[in-house]
């Protein structure tokens, strides 16, 4: 076929050139299908159509495939891959063979997968009608027989292939080799039909005869079946007898008459083993046809039993396992094996499902979809018929009674499950690996049988033989230890030898450590039995069954379900204790020092053996007996208790509220009853609703957070009450399907019963991002209210029945996937509730006799000191409030204020918290100290504002203790530093648990005086003696003088590394070093691109690395952090999120710890980082992790880094090169760079760019907006608005992108200062600017430095008219005129209608000073259109900021939602500005908004 072409009609990504000979697949990364050409004629018999491959690509798993089909070209419906073809079609996908998409062969010939560029593959068709594959040449041997006289050729560009040639072929002289055909005839019939000659007999003999006697089995063995038979009946006695006479409970079984698995089989199982191991082909590609059974029916009490060998992580679901009574002879094999409707049971997940419907959805607390590589699965039909299930040698309990009697093993390797192999009881080696631990578990006597069975007991606690590789039992069970510590970190586990009581405590003290390792003692409980368990490395590996303390954390089953929890452990000492307990209501507690902890589980299992893990730094520990222990403290409801109010298992209202154990199939609740997900998040979007456990008080507040969202769906939370009981609700697939006695929140629509009351409530739900707190309270007067971010949003309806029980109902409806429920839930302190916060019954301490604690002489502009310095006043204004305390604070000395005036025309409240900063030192003038304590940044300082923790004004966590704003008259506020550098809040003397960790020593209280709080006084006292001369001055003293200090050189300057620091020569396979180890570059594929430092990174020492090349063909881009692992011994996996160790990484705009996300929206997103971008790391004295970005501190990442610890950076996806910044990288807060930032400085950049005082800006090589997607999309929609190029700015460095990742990459801050006087105006976050041309008649520089700024929403209409104007238009086009004129939009002016009276007053044109006002809907009018480069739709807004004359305008009350607050810097009094002068306004930027 030398003149072969290919087909005009091709696949839709198909491009044809070359005279119709080259096919070349469009968009090769982003799509794999789609790719299928066919020959224009077809072959010819003993013609080959041979392709050569010419392009491929690694983005995908699969390649070319080929073959033949009788269907016509001409009239073909393609489908999107060649192994859709029905009706006739022969393809070679891989190895295998398929005939009209099922596979009739597998092994066959070369795998076509393998291929690479340049080889050659063809297809023919013989004149007897078989179909031959050539590669590069050879013949592969026939494919198929049977073939139709006309077929054409197929070839496939799929997944890695991507572009193919047609080459020319000879024609193949065929000889006849009849013997030759009649061998691959037998193989085709094979395929076909495979024979069934190993069917099972007809009976099977109740005992088999053994022909050698004892011999035929070694003592061993015997041993380890009478062990075994006495573990499994609960016996002691161990005996020995002859096989010859075994007991008739237990017939011994031959080999020949081992449990197989049948040679029969799913489509791409492959055998292996002597069909012991049953492993599933192409695993990548495909998750199903993995079915495989015994080779025989079990017989009563026979175990069968697998391990699994292989996983991947690709699909969802795993291996199933059961029995049916269907002979593997006859049975035409499913895909799965729940498609079987008849004679099957099969345990899947963690339920059972019987002929393909489930009939128990919890079956055991173990899921198979959580099973790892090496755990067991067993069942066993009873002679009773009952049907158990065996989870790493655990009896599950019955799954099914009454099954019958000849059934046979069934397995579907299924989604994650690959490999499987059979383990035999009989199996000399598998029963002596199994049976270890319960050997050494047993008396040494093993030998002798026990007579005395009755013996009670071991009451002591000790720990159990079976422990870790690297670990030993010591000092008669009580001390376990690493006799090496030094050389290994883990692999350390022990377990006690038996279950703990209810109420029983375990208790550990650290007898040695050493500091080589990072990371330490980990303890917690398990419900494997220490004979039965396969130790890990480490306890967290375990999924299933476990909950163990870690760090500061609480993992249950390997995931984190606590972040911050109690003492950090790893901050522990030779000589501290440790400890568990399970109480009688099934929640876990632990004990630090004596000290409990609070709870950090529910519902753990009864039996539980306790766990301790020496890890890291911990070398020994030797248990305590209960003598030594404190008292068990009450139930954490009762009084004061140590809990951590932050986290999610904390509740600083006392609420019983949890979710209710009943709820949607989909939805999963954990952490004790207070957090709800929807599993399969981005498979399912309903079926998730959750309820709560009681129903609620009036005026009791429920209130969740959301914790995690996904951008698949539309819709999210739905969230309301319902009369409904739990007990009685069929759950919906959503909540508004119910069509009685719910009163339910969508989006901004009130529904009850399912319809629709009122639409536009004060609020939309799906607007909420994560970290937003939506709560539901019913008054007592029957009225709904609802609250978002802890603001009364308002009456949603009325008439609830007062006398009925109503339950809070929440719907993970859409992009919601989980919530927990916050500490703030619980009766409300407000009008609406029954209770307030003073009422409650808070324990009250009396001030610590000796002198009281006085403010400092230095404090905010506004402040006054009374009652000899002893209360503080603000005298003026909203702000600047800040006060110190006198001294500094010793460790868990209280310092406590109470609240005496409040002013309610102000927003907010007062701020407490600590800080290093000295009151000594600071300037006493006007720009001394900020207007806010928010702004202390020139040391580190930790403040709680609201419920949200601060460091250097970063937040740090929410939700935290009680709301301060939720703070009126007579409540009182203190802090302390504890012993453990933990920072503790107090209101009205109960103890809100720790706020941060890692605070310094000589630390000092900071009040603000901010908001309604108006005034407070000191409450508490200190024992040290103060001097006089240390008083403050009275009210009327004259506390600053006017003059202003000398400046300081900023103290906070981070200095960059003053060595040159490499990259070890040990990195990614992918990685390429030059420039002596200072650049690397990732030379291939995507991944394998982990560097890392050569040397530790000191504390206080900036490390910072450019990126100098992107690859856009890829998508994502670095990561980097550091590890603390000993790097010499590191093994470099292909990403770094895939380390699992002591790694901290920074990846896109999350933290991960360890592999798992710990924290959202920190810093820029780093995929969006263009070239030329610096990236920095420094480890501050705190130990806490910092990222830089130009420079610029983005706050703390993470906080506890170990010491040392290694740089790590991963050149994934699209960064390619990097080099390490040797030189003196000057950052935020240097005096050198201050001062070259403020010559540099472009007048429109100071306007709302970057902040006049900071002291950063990015490098001019650096284009933020050469890679913002948002920017792009933004300019396309203005390029359809035909405005002309000359109303613009001509340099586009003048046009900024407020997206989340461009501002951040800037450093913006959400607000600044403009004007004289200074006048606050808002950021336009979410916005894009397009600078305008200034007017040249205008006063630039004066217009610039000394008007305001603001901003007009508009609508698209009168845009044209006002750029033509040069300001803004009042009238027709203001801000809240609603109906537009056609002369507006059509002619862009209007005439004056007839008989029309003159207007005298002239118009207003009103503004504002946030977009968060000005961008509302109703002022900037959204319009639909059609992105002109992916042709998909989005609604888009035009707003214009403008400079405005200070004086020209007047501040008028908020007319729009006047009941919500839009701004928080803004209140409802300063939001609006109206002015009626021409002239007032100046044109500066075009702002776009695009949804």
């Amino acid at each position: 076929m030398a003149g072969a072409e290919l087909h005009p009609r091709t696949g839709k990504l198909i491009t044809l050139s070359n005279g119709n000979r080259t096919a070349k697949r469009n968009q090769p990364v982003q799509e794999f299908n789609h790719g299928v050409v066919l020959s224009r004629e077809p072959l010819r018999d003993g013609d080959t159509f041979t392709v050569r491959i010419d392009r491929k690509v690694n983005s995908w798993s699969g390649s070319i495939e080929i073959g033949v089909t009788a269907l016509d070209p001409n009239t073909l419906e393609i489908p999107g891959s060649a192994t859709g073809l029905k009706g006739g079609s022969w393809i070679v996908s891989g190895c295998s063979v398929l005939r009209d998409g099922r596979s009739i062969l597998e092994e066959y010939g070369h795998d076509l997968d393998q291929l690479g560029e340049g080889d050659k593959v063809g297809i023919q068709r013989t004149a007897s009608g078989e179909l031959h594959l050539w590669v590069n040449g050879q013949d592969c041997g026939v494919a198929a027989r049977g073939l139709p006289a006309v077929v054409w050729a197929v070839v496939d560009l799929y997944g890695k292939c991507t572009q193919i040639t047609v080459t020319p072929s000879e024609t193949v002289v065929q000889e006849e080799a009849e013997e030759e055909e009649d061998d691959e005839g037998a193989t085709a019939e094979e395929v076909v039909s495979l024979p069934r000659s190993n069917s099972r007999p007809d009976k099977f003999p109740d005992t088999l005869e053994m022909e050698n006697g004892f011999s035929s089995m070694e003592l061993s063995e015997v041993v380890s079946n009478a062990i075994l038979s006495a573990y499994n009946d609960s016996l002691l006695s161990v005996g020995l007898s002859s096989p010859q006479d075994p007991p008739a409970s237990s017939p011994t079984v031959t080999s020949n008459d081992a449990l197989l698995f049948h040679e029969k089989c799913g489509t791409l199982i492959k055998l292996s083993n002597n069909n012991k191991t049953a492993e599933r082909r192409r695993p990548l590609d495909e998750f199903n046809n993995g079915v495989v059974m015994t080779n025989r029916p079990l017989r009563d009490n026979e175990m069968f039993e697998i391990r699994i060998d292989k996983l991947v992580d690709k699909w969802s679901g795993s291996i199933e396992i059961g029995v049916t009574t269907h002979n593997p002879n006859d049975l035409d094999y499913p895909a799965t094996m729940t498609n079987l409707r008849s004679g099957t049971i099969m345990m899947s997940g963690c339920g059972i499902l019987t002929n393909g419907k489930g009939t128990r959805r919890e079956y055991c607390e173990f899921s198979l979809d959580e099973l790892q590589e090496g755990d067991h699965i067993g069942l066993m039909r009873k002679s009773s018929g009952a049907l158990h299930f065996y989870i790493n040698g655990i009896d599950q309990g019955v799954a099914a009674t009454q099954t019958p009697s000849l059934v046979y093993g069934v397995v579907d390797l299924y989604g994650m499950a690959v490999k499987v192999t059979i383990v035999h009881n009989h199996n000399h080696t598998d029963r002596l690996r199994r049976n270890n631990a319960i050997m050494r578990a047993l008396s040494p006597d093993v030998g002798r049988r026990i007579t005395d069975s009755s013996e009670p007991d071991v009451e002591r606690l000790l720990f159990h033989p079976n422990c870790g590789q690297k670990a030993a039992i010591i000092n008669d069970g009580r001390t376990a230890h690493r006799p090496h510590a030094t050389d290994d970190f883990n692999h350390g586990v022990v377990l006690s030898n038996r279950p703990l009581r209810n109420n029983e405590v375990f208790q550990v003290r650290i007898d040695k450590m050493v500091d080589k390792w990072a990371g330490s003692i980990e303890i917690g409980v398990t419900t494997h039995k220490p004979a039965h368990l396969q130790l890990p490395s480490t306890m967290t590996n375990l999924r299933s069954g476990t909950w163990m303390m870690t760090g500061n954390g609480v993992m249950h089953n390997g995931t984190t379900i606590l972040d911050e929890y109690g003492h950090n452990l790893d901050r522990l000492k030779a000589g501290d204790s440790v400890g568990v307990v399970r109480k009688d209501d099934g929640s876990l507690h632990f004990f630090v020092n004596g000290v409990a902890q609070g709870a950090a589980a529910w519902n753990v299992p009864p039996n539980v053996y306790a766990v301790v893990d020496l890890y890291g730094q911990a070398a020994q520990a030797t248990i305590i007996d209960d003598t030594d222990l404190p008292p068990l403290p009450d139930d954490i409801s009762e009084g004061n208790n140590q809990i951590s109010p932050s986290s999610p298992s904390s509740i600083a209202s006392g609420s019983d509220l949890r979710f209710h154990h009943l709820h949607g199939s989909n939805a999963v609740i954990t952490n004790g009853g207070r957090t709800a997900l929807r599993q399969n998040c981005r498979s399912e979007f309903n079926d998730a609703i959750v309820i709560s456990n009681r129903a609620l008080r009036d005026g009791e507040l429920f209130e969740i957070v959301i914790q995690k969202m996904v951008d698949r769906w539309s819709g999210s939370i739905e969230a309301g009450v319902t009369a409904i009981r739990p007990d009685d609700l069929e759950f919906p697939n959503t909540m508004t399907d119910i069509d009685y006695d719910t009163w339910m929140l969508s989006g901004t629509a009130i529904m009850q019963d399912g319809n629709t009351m009122r639409n536009n409530y004060g609020c939309d739900l799906d607007s909420l991002t994560t970290g937003s707190r939506i709560g539901m309270m019913r008054t007592a007067k029957g009225d709904l209210h609802y609250f978002i971010n802890g603001l009364d949003q308002g009456v949603a309806c009325v008439g609830l029945p007062p006398g009925k029980e109503v339950y809070a109902v929440v719907d993970l409806y859409g992009q919601c996937v989980q919530v927990s429920i916050t500490s703030a839930t619980g009766p409300m302190d407000n009008s609406l509730s029954t209770s307030n916060i003073t009422e409650k019954s808070f324990p009250v301490h009396s001030p610590v006799p000796g002198v009281a604690h006085r403010f400092h002489t230095n404090c905010g502009k506004n402040v006054a000191f009374q009652n000899d310095g002893c209360k503080a006043v603000r005298v003026s204004g909203y702000a600047h409030g800040v006060v110190f305390s006198m001294k500094e604070l010793k460790a868990d000395e209280v310092f406590e204020v109470k609240i005496d005036e409040v002013n309610d025309q102000w927003s907010g409240s007062l701020c407490i918290g600590l800080t290093t900063l000295l009151p000594g030192d600071i300037t006493c003038t006007v720009t001394g100290l900020p207007a806010s304590a928010v702004d202390l940044r020139s040391k580190v300082t930790w403040l709680v504002v609201g419920t949200a923790i601060r460091r250097n004004g970063v937040l740090q966590k929410q939700n935290y203790g009680c709301s301060l704003e939720r703070l009126s008259v007579g409540n009182r506020v203190g802090v302390k530093r504890c012993g453990d550098d933990t920072m503790h809040i107090l209101i009205d003397g109960e103890d809100m648990g720790p706020a941060s960790t890692g605070v310094s020593k000589n630390v000092y209280a900071v009040v603000e005086l901010f908001g309604r709080v108006t005034s407070v006084s000191i409450v508490s006292s200190t024992v040290m003696e103060e001097p006089e001369s240390t008083k403050p001055p009275s009210v009327t003293s004259d506390s600053c003088s006017e003059e202003e200090d000398e400046a300081t050189p900023c103290e906070n300057e981070v200095p960059a590394f003053t060595t040159s620091v490499t990259f070890l020569e040990y990195h990614g396979k992918n990685i390429l070093l030059s420039n002596e180890n200072h650049t690397a570059a990732r030379v291939a594929s995507y991944n394998q691109g982990l560097l890392v430092t050569a040397v530790p990174l000191p504390r206080q020492q900036l490390f910072q690395i450019q990126i100098d090349r992107l690859n856009t063909v890829w998508t994502s881009s670095l990561s980097l952090g550091v590890i603390g692992s000993n790097i010499e011994k590191f093994n470099f996996p292909a990403t770094a999120c895939s380390i699992k160790r002591s790694c901290w990484l920074i990846q896109r705009h999350s933290v991960l710890h360890n592999s798992l996300k710990i924290c959202e929206n920190y810093g820029p997103n780093l995929d969006t980082c263009p070239e030329g971008t610096t990236l920095g790391l420094l480890v501050d004295s705190n130990n806490s992790l910092h990222l830089f970005v130009n420079g610029m501190d983005q706050g703390v990442a993470v906080q506890d880094i170990p010491n040392p610890c290694y740089g790590i950076v991963d050149l994934y996806g699209q960064c390619e090169q990097v080099t390490v910044v040797t030189d003196n990288v000057a950052v935020a807060g240097g005096e050198s760079s201050c001062s070259r930032c403020r010559a540099d400085m472009e007048k429109a950049d100071v306007v709302d760019g970057i902040k006049e005082s900071v002291c950063w800006t990015p490098p001019p090589d650096v284009n933020l907006l050469k890679t913002c997607e948002y920017h792009a999309l933004c300019a396309r929609f203005k390029e359809l608005l035909t405005l002309p190029d000359g109303y613009f700015n001509e340099d586009a460095k003048f046009n900024l992108c407020y997206c989340e990742s461009c501002h951040k990459l800037r450093g913006d801050e959400a607000y600044y200062k403009r004007g004289d006087p200074p006048r606050d105006y808002a950021v336009p976050f979410g916005w894009c600017r397009f600078a305008l041309r200034v007017n040249p008649r205008c006063d630039v520089v004066n217009v610039y430095k000394k008007w305001h700024m603001a901003y007009h929403g508009t609508c698209v209409g009168a845009l044209r008219r006002i750029l033509d104007q040069g300001e803004i238009m009042s009238g027709s086009t203001s801000l809240f005129n609603s109906k537009q004129m056609k002369a507006d939009l059509q002619n862009g002016y209007s005439e004056p209608e007839e008989n029309s009276v003159p207007v005298r007053e002239p118009p207003k044109t009103h503004l504002s000073p946030t977009m968060r006002y000005a961008g509302l809907e109703v002022f900037a009018a959204k319009v639909q259109f059609k992105d002109p480069k992916f042709q998909r739709h989005h609604y888009a807004q035009v707003a214009l900021q403008v400079c405005i004359r200070p004086g020209s305008y007047k501040v008028v009350m908020q007319s729009v939602c006047a009941s919500e607050s839009m701004d928080p810097r803004f209140s409802s009094s300063e939001i609006e500005w109206i002015t009626k002068e021409k002239g007032a306004t100046v044109l500066y930027g075009l702002l776009v908004r695009v949804e």
